[in-house]
């Protein structure tokens, strides 16, 4: 996972390349009203989990040894939050690249 998922259009707010195991990310500027899309890419056995706080979304990615699984969520928040954080949860048998934006 050397590179991130590119977002089709509008700003890059949180991204992480070649992640592994868990990790949380800080979306730059909070969340912001309006679409929020999520795109993570992952490679090796196992499922990862992705969770945006504090809106609620949570959705799993099943990943798999020798090919890159994908997936790309947009939510539509109707409410500005000052802080938002992106959390991924994985095995440290599967390597993931995530970006997020709004």
């Amino acid at each position: 996972m050397t590179k991130a998922p590119v977002l089709p259009d509008g700003e890059v707010v949180a991204q992480a390349v070649n992640a592994g195991g868990n990790r949380e990310l800080e979306v730059k500027g909070g969340l912001k009203s309006g679409p929020l899309a999520v795109l993570v890419n992952c490679k090796g056995k196992g499922e990862l989990t992705v969770e945006v706080k504090p809106v609620g979304l949570s959705f799993p990615l099943k990943c798999v040894a020798g090919d890159v699984s994908s997936t790309y969520n947009q939510l539509d928040l109707k409410n500005t939050r000052e802080q938002g954080t992106v959390s991924v949860t994985a095995p440290t048998t599967v390597r993931w690249a995530i970006t997020v934006g709004h």
